[in-house]
């Protein structure tokens, strides 16, 4: 088997960077991921006849719950497994080089925010050792320990700890990053309401089967209202990807230059939409180097000109997904 040069990955610095690497990720795992390839035959693609990165078939994130993705025969790190309950059968992602995982959030967290040890990061998250198979856990975790700062940790039990913490650093004037699902943030905001002028806010999503649905804009203006802060940011991840987006306001999302962001036909998933209207999202995460960098989710959204998305719900017959799972 052939290595790819990871560092390809990310050094891309425009569009045409991003095609050809593309193409040659597809053509490797073309050839090294028998589930993906046997897709690919059965649509009748294969790098012979895919010229451009709009016409790699998307594998259905489905598959993760059912096959073995890997383009490997390397042993896996770890396996990152999605939230779940009990009667749900979950996404399990085989990592064979938890570096990609590692430089790639890294990489996007100091392209968005800068570096981590100028936080101190709060996380309404699951510790580690609650939910070690959680992939949105391990970044956080990695995160926490680089920050150095010795308030930085995970907060999720323990709300009346966690603003006390906050009311310290905002008198010091501490930059400051709190990361949470929604439905934990909301319960800070409902018993502990505060002013916060040198936190930022990320909500990881997260509701169903702890409260009532809400949508973002509402979500949101709670959120902002009762922590005082003129924006909440947002993280989009999942299980499959290695790679991140994120937004910082108003549910515009950017991602770093190795992953984009296209929307397909809901009623053709063959056919990509045009920026604007809105599509099932397909995402083209280049880090997913050993499982697949091509994959179709159960989200819709809309892309923009300019490589921004918005994510605007759920697919009807999706299963609940959502961080907050991972405390159920």
């Amino acid at each position: 088997m052939k290595q790819f040069d990871t560092h390809r990955i990310f050094n891309i610095n425009n569009a045409d960077d991003f095609e050809e690497v593309a193409l040659d990720i597809f053509k490797f795992q073309y050839e090294n991921n028998e589930v993906y390839r046997d897709f690919c035959i059965y649509l009748r693609k294969s790098p012979k006849n895919v010229s451009s990165s709009l016409e790699i078939p998307f594998l259905p994130i489905s598959f993760f719950k059912t096959h073995r993705v890997i383009s490997t025969q390397k042993e896996s790190q770890t396996i990152f497994t999605s939230s779940g309950t009990t009667q749900s059968t979950t996404s399990k992602h085989f990592v064979p080089d938890i570096g990609l995982y590692e430089e790639s959030f890294l990489r996007a967290f100091e392209l968005f925010y800068g570096k981590s040890k100028d936080f101190c990061i709060l996380a309404l998250l699951p510790s580690y050792l609650e939910r070690e198979g959680s992939s949105l856990i391990y970044m956080v975790n990695s995160l926490i320990a680089k920050s150095g700062h010795p308030h930085s940790g995970f907060y999720l039990h323990n709300l009346e700890e966690l603003h006390q913490k906050l009311k310290v650093l905002e008198s010091k004037g501490t930059k400051t990053l709190l990361i949470g699902v929604s439905f934990a943030l909301l319960d800070l905001v409902e018993q502990f309401p505060s002013t916060l002028t040198n936190t930022i806010v990320m909500e990881t999503g997260g509701m169903k089967g702890r409260r009532k649905e809400l949508i973002r804009e509402e979500l949101h203006q709670i959120l902002e209202k009762g922590l005082g802060v003129e924006h909440i940011h947002s993280e989009y991840g999942m299980t499959e990807l290695l790679s991140q987006g994120y937004s910082k306001g108003n549910g515009i999302f950017e991602t770093p230059p190795w992953m984009k962001i296209v929307t397909r036909d809901t009623e053709d998933p063959l056919s990509i939409q045009p920026n604007g209207k809105t599509g099932g999202v397909n995402v083209i995460d280049l880090a997913n180097l050993y499982s697949c960098s091509f994959i179709a989710t159960q989200d819709l959204g809309k892309t923009h000109p300019n490589g921004t998305f918005e994510v605007l719900g759920r697919f009807d017959d999706s299963d609940i997904r959502g961080c907050n799972l991972m405390v159920l």
